[in-house]
């Protein structure tokens, strides 16, 4: 109890509440503006905490962190343009709820599930921090494998009804992804001579094509007219009934659940979390019939989980200094110049700094709240500009986006070239969200089954003598057979 009012006294400082709230506040508007994300926000904040303190210096970078997730999903729901890549998740229920006319309850939705998304990792990171650091010790290549293809069970999900079509989507995602240098051999694959394409494509120019260029390619030749007339689009910010939340307490603790175990595995990240719980939520939902048209359920699970993925991405980073994406390197790289030394000794001998840590992220989650809730007028309101201007800012904002991933006029054209096929699959009733599962996950499953195979001389039958890896296998197969299992049952 000493050292939890001694971390309190450390963090109720003008400065670190100054900071928690500035690091939430730039960090949403950093996850708002597509083609930015975490990395690029804690990247720009960074020479800031060369001369600051020790604890301001965190808070600020947690805030950044926090925030940038939770930021995408706000594009994601208004303008059908995730901010960032875990956010396409978000758009498949949150821009279909906008366009009905409820994008303050799609906010409302979505604020408090990311909250309490946040809180949860929170909890589980001072409950659970050595021994799920622990466990991430235990995942090999051959487990990433597994997990990977247990990942890839989302298409199943997104793709109900369509699942032929939806595969195909998916092996576009995937042979998108393995375009560039072989990760292994160093050859250069599928890049027909071109300069551009030996660094790969990148996921965000791909993401704004399919999503919001090829919407607004579908809107200026009027083939989706569906959209709501302005007087009838609510601003604002809109909280759920509570009976409506009682309903779906399961989907924000599975979705919780889901992200703050990912979260603890090293290489993985928010985007892989919020389509394994997106897919686990139109799996167990008593909503199934609902999903694609606005069904919150998809969003509480979504939103819960790539937002638990925040504190727990902190386990490895902190209980054993290696960071699991670029984006925790960034914080490694910080809280080294700060003198903080990660690793199994950090809980043993500053746990007074880990608990600050724990307090900072408890308030930038409530500070994250009130952002989303205040600032809901503002973002709600766009949807009020008459439709020409606002194809055009869409258009605009999505440019800048994926240009400003590798600062390269050539993923403009990929955006571009992105808009137009996405633009050809909706039309031909193809679903988009297997493409990015596929580019997501693809550089995992390829990275983990060569480093696999090696490690077993080839044989991959040894895959099956790790026993989380077969857990992960055994699961995946049931959530593919159980469909099938479930009608021969129903026609009994």
């Amino acid at each position: 109890m000493d050292l939890i009012l001694l971390a309190a006294g450390q963090i109720a400082t003008p400065l670190t509440l100054f900071c928690i709230v500035i690091g939430t506040v730039v960090g949403v508007v950093v996850g708002v503006l597509p083609g930015l994300g975490s990395v690029i926000g804690l990247t720009m904040v960074l020479p800031f905490t060369f001369s600051m303190p020790q604890i301001p210096s965190i808070a600020l970078m947690l805030g950044v962190y926090c925030g940038s997730v939770y930021g995408g999903s706000i594009t994601a729901i208004i303008l059908n343009t995730p901010g960032t890549p875990q956010a396409a998740a978000t758009a498949l229920e949150g821009y279909p709820m906008a366009r009905r006319g409820d994008a303050d309850l799609a906010l409302g939705w979505v604020t408090t599930a990311s909250t309490l998304g946040g809180l949860f990792s929170v909890l589980v990171f001072i409950l659970a921090g050595p021994w799920l650091a622990r466990l991430s010790l235990q995942f090999t290549p051959i487990e990433y494998f597994a997990l990977g293809v247990f990942a890839m069970t989302c298409i199943a999900g997104v793709s109900s009804g369509q699942m032929t079509k939806g595969l195909v989507s998916g092996g576009i995602g995937l042979m998108l992804a393995s375009i560039g240098v072989d990760p292994v051999t160093g050859d250069m694959r599928y890049t027909f001579g071109s300069f551009q394409l030996s660094a790969g494509i990148a996921l965000i120019p791909v993401i704004v094509g399919v999503f919001a260029y090829s919407e607004m390619f579908l809107r200026v030749l009027d083939l989706s007219g569906d959209k709501p007339a302005p007087e009838e689009m609510r601003v604002g910010f809109r909280m759920p009934p509570f009976k409506h939340w009682r309903m779906r307490l399961g989907m924000l603790l599975r979705g919780s659940m889901i992200g703050s175990f990912v979260g603890a595995l090293p290489g993985t990240g928010a985007a892989t979390a919020a389509f394994i719980a997106y897919s686990e939520a139109r799996r167990t939902s008593k909503r199934q019939a609902n999903f694609g048209k606005g069904e919150p359920d998809g969003l509480v699970a979504c939103e819960a989980s790539n937002n638990a993925v925040t504190g727990s991405a902190l386990v490895p980073t902190l209980a054993l200094g290696i960071p699991g994406d670029p984006v925790t390197a960034v914080m490694l790289g910080a809280l080294v110049i700060q003198g903080v030394v990660p690793g199994p000794q950090l809980f043993a001998n500053n746990l007074d700094l880990v608990y600050a840590i724990f307090l900072c992220l408890i308030l930038v989650n409530l500070v994250m709240f009130a952002t989303g809730a205040l600032g809901a007028q503002l973002f709600t309101r766009i949807l009020r500009i008459p439709e020409p201007i606002l194809i055009g800012l869409i258009l605009i904002i999505s440019t800048v986006g994926a240009y400003g991933v590798n600062g390269s006029t050539f993923d403009i054209w990929v955006a571009f070239a992105a808009g137009v096929a996405g633009a050809v699959l909706r039309c031909l009733s193809y679903p988009l969200a297997p493409i990015v599962i596929g580019m997501v996950l693809g550089p995992t499953i390829e990275m983990s089954l060569r480093q696999g195979l090696i490690l077993t001389d080839g044989n991959i039958l040894e895959f099956l003598a790790r026993p989380i890896a077969t857990v992960l296998f055994l699961l995946t197969v049931a959530i593919l057979t159980w469909p099938l299992i479930r009608d021969r049952l129903v026609r009994r």
